[in-house]
């Protein structure tokens, strides 16, 4: 019986989104923000040569057809990319009002965000007065410190020795619709956080807030670093997704990643989470191990939290590359009449201004199939595609390209 496999590069954009002009990085918009192919022509050009050298070298995701989906997407060119197209290969774009985590997650799953999210302005205070206060009753504490659009980074390097004098949550947001919460793991304690952001969300999920986010850090003296104990809390889809579709056919679904977070553990069955170089390792293992009839739905985040909202070129640059180096050991662990799909949620372009997501296209690219191009396509013909594949009906408004 077949299997299928769902892999989410975060962030991992190629330009060209038609609507991109609506999307902003402060008063910037988004139009001609490329992820991929920006990155790959600042290291042709050996201006990303911190901890890596040359052009790009993905060799192994780029002979799918990579080169061949940014240029379709955005008429741009990604040098050091192979021209060859071995595998299935497309262009998916985005109709959800968003660009962030649940809306492409969603789509790729079948289901287009139906309404518009809600988002915090970019003020001190950021929060209305109600949200502050309710915070702060359930936190048990006297007010909350942030209040404000801030890097994660910067604001508990700037506020976390306020935070552990004075028990007050770190409270910030960002153009997503996102309210982060951030406390000491040790001092405030990582279950109190959570279960703080577990009490907060029903409020924040009913003024159409896609996600509060747990940020537990630890350190002291102006140096903390974040752990990887975050935690979303994010609005359940508003119907069934893929995940539903395959498990309510008595198939297994297996989430790595931040998937179970992201779909409220609706439709999954078991979930592996860790830093991406851990993550590698649970895919390879679910490809080995994954019982037949399966679905495995994993995403990657580093390429975008610890890259593209840093405006990290030569970072991005050396995650890519170190992801393309495990695809031969990927490849090596399929059986036969597998898919495995690599895509993206939406863009992080490191060299565009801001810090925010960027709306773009997304590469579509498959092995299983033979070379097959799919041409542009929509998020949710993913779903709709990955259904056929394991012989499950697909209930959402995505058409198979297979």
């Amino acid at each position: 019986m077949a299997r299928a496999f769902l892999v989410v590069l975060d962030s991992v954009g190629i330009g060209g989104a038609p609507d991109a002009d609506r999307f902003f990085n402060g008063d910037v918009p988004d139009t001609g923000a490329n992820t991929l192919a920006h990155i790959a022509q600042v290291c042709a050009n050996g201006e990303a040569d911190q901890g890596r050298k040359g052009p790009l070298n993905m060799p192994h995701l780029g002979r799918l057809g990579l080169k061949a989906a940014v240029e379709a997407a955005s008429g741009e060119t990604a040098p050091g990319l192979p021209d060859e197209c071995e595998g299935l290969w497309g262009v998916a774009t985005e109709i959800s009002l968003g660009k962030d985590t649940p809306s492409g997650h969603w789509e790729l799953a079948g289901v287009p965000v139906p309404w518009d999210w809600h988002y915090f302005p970019d003020q001190h205070p950021a929060f209305p007065p109600n949200v502050s206060k309710e915070v702060a009753r359930l936190a048990g504490a006297d007010r909350i410190l942030g209040d404000c659009h801030a890097s994660g980074t910067e604001i508990i390097e700037r506020l976390g020795d306020e935070h552990i004098r004075t028990g007050m949550p770190i409270c910030y947001t960002s153009a997503d619709s996102v309210f982060q919460i951030a406390a000491h793991e040790e001092h405030f304690g990582l279950d109190r956080l959570l279960q703080l952001c577990r009490d907060l969300s029903p409020m924040l999920h009913n003024m159409r807030v896609g996600r509060v986010i747990a940020r537990p850090f630890v350190g002291g003296a102006g140096h903390f670093e974040r752990t990887s104990n975050r935690k979303d809390f994010a609005i359940a889809p508003p119907s069934d997704t893929l995940c539903d579709w395959v498990q309510n056919s008595d198939r297994e679904v297996r989430a790595i990643g931040k998937i179970g977070d992201i779909f409220s553990m609706r439709g999954i069955n078991s979930v592996k989470k860790g830093r991406d170089e851990v993550l590698m390792e649970h895919l390879i293992d679910d490809l080995k191990t994954a019982p037949d009839g399966s679905f495995t739905f994993a995403n990657f985040v580093e390429f975008d939290s610890l890259y593209g909202h840093r405006r990290d070129i030569a970072g991005y640059a050396r995650a890519l590359e170190w992801f393309d180096a495990h695809m031969p050991r990927l490849i090596d662990a399929m059986r036969d009449g597998d898919l495995l799909i690599f895509t993206a949620d939406h863009g992080n372009d490191p060299s565009w201004v801001g810090t925010d997501h960027t709306r773009e296209r997304v590469p579509v690219l498959g092995i299983g199939v033979g070379p097959k191009n799919v041409g542009q396509i929509a998020f949710a013909d993913v779903a709709a595609s990955l259904a056929e594949h394991l012989g499950v009906a697909s209930q959402g408004p995505g058409r198979s390209f297979l």
